[in-house]
């Protein structure tokens, strides 16, 4: 149902800017760049859509999604995977603040870290004909977090939760939360229900367009030059490992470029995989800020980091 809505919503995109397209194909400019503007531009209603129903679910759900993870205990990692695959802004990043007071297990500050869902959904939702690969990517990263969650608590028996007071409670809810767009977390605003999806809109749109008109003249020279083939084939099996290290920067403009290359053709599958897995947001950087245990720390990113590959490889594979 919700794929011919898209489908539909789709076509009408395609017919109201038809005449914007005969306009930049008019401009003259090489067939990579008018495409890249093109493909851009066409991405942006359906955007807008998709990030406007996901900021209506972080301002009347969250605050209960948050308030049950920290009430969980055994279920933590398979509570945390699920809420984490919802494509949002703050929850890695409130999930390291309940690692650093120890209201979650490191299990299921992973799980939640390889289920966390930044751009890449919502870039494909406003891709109808790509909207096959949702399902994949949304399976395989909840497999991977709860088993990944339940396993690593297991093995380092990390199962320790300081239980929470009202004081603490209080404590957390005055802790002012950062998102992606510079907008509050923790405390949500009803003016921000239009202005942060129209914002955020914006943003990742300048990131497709940059991205995409990147993409479209390294594919263009690749087309030109046998030697790339042969050169970038010898280090397919490589995809993997280098996406994970490239997912574990902070910023949403990792996510982007995994999933318009994703989109493109241009790597595997298991590498996309490999890269969105470690890719766990602004949470990272919450972790270096405030934990006051750089090694735990380097463990948590040791660890994701080898998941990542691991899965990316074997994913890879077949």
């Amino acid at each position: 149902m919700l794929i011919d809505i898209l489908n539909k919503i789709n076509t009408i995109n395609e017919n109201m800017f038809s005449g914007f397209d005969g306009m930049i194909e008019s401009f003259g400019m090489p067939d990579w760049l008018a495409d890249a503007v093109i493909d851009s531009f066409h991405i942006l209603p359906l955007l807008f859509i998709v990030f406007l129903i996901i900021e209506l679910i972080e301002y009347f759900y969250a605050d209960n999604i948050n308030s049950f993870m920290k009430k969980s205990e055994k279920t933590a990692p398979l509570i945390g995977s699920l809420a984490a695959i919802i494509p949002q802004c703050g929850f890695s990043v409130i999930a390291s603040t309940l690692y650093i007071r120890k209201f979650i297990t490191k299990g299921t500050l992973i799980a939640i870290y390889l289920a966390t869902s930044d751009e890449a959904i919502p870039i494909l939702l406003a891709q109808p004909t790509k909207t096959y690969y949702i399902l994949p990517i949304i399976g395989i990263k909840i497999i991977i977090a709860v088993c990944a969650g339940y396993l690593i608590d297991f093995v380092l028996k990390d199962n320790k939760y300081i239980p929470i007071t009202e004081e603490k409670d209080l404590d957390e809810s005055d802790t002012e939360h950062e998102g992606c767009c510079h907008h509050s977390v923790s405390k949500r605003r009803k003016r921000e229900l239009i202005y942060h999806p129209l914002k955020h809109t914006f943003n990742i749109f300048i990131f497709i367009l940059l991205i995409t008109i990147l993409l479209n003249f390294l594919i263009f020279v690749y087309t030109q030059h046998a030697v790339l083939h042969v050169l970038l084939g010898k280090v397919k099996i490589l995809e993997p490992v280098i996406t994970a290290f490239i997912g574990l920067i902070p910023n949403c403009a990792v996510s982007i470029a995994l999933t318009m290359l994703l989109i493109k053709g241009s790597i595997s599958f298991g590498a996309v995989m490999s890269g969105l897995l470690s890719n766990a947001g602004l949470g990272i950087l919450i972790l270096f800020r405030h934990s006051e245990n750089i090694k735990d720390t380097m463990k948590i990113i040791s660890i994701l980091l080898g998941i990542s590959i691991v899965s990316g490889l074997i994913i890879q594979l077949f």
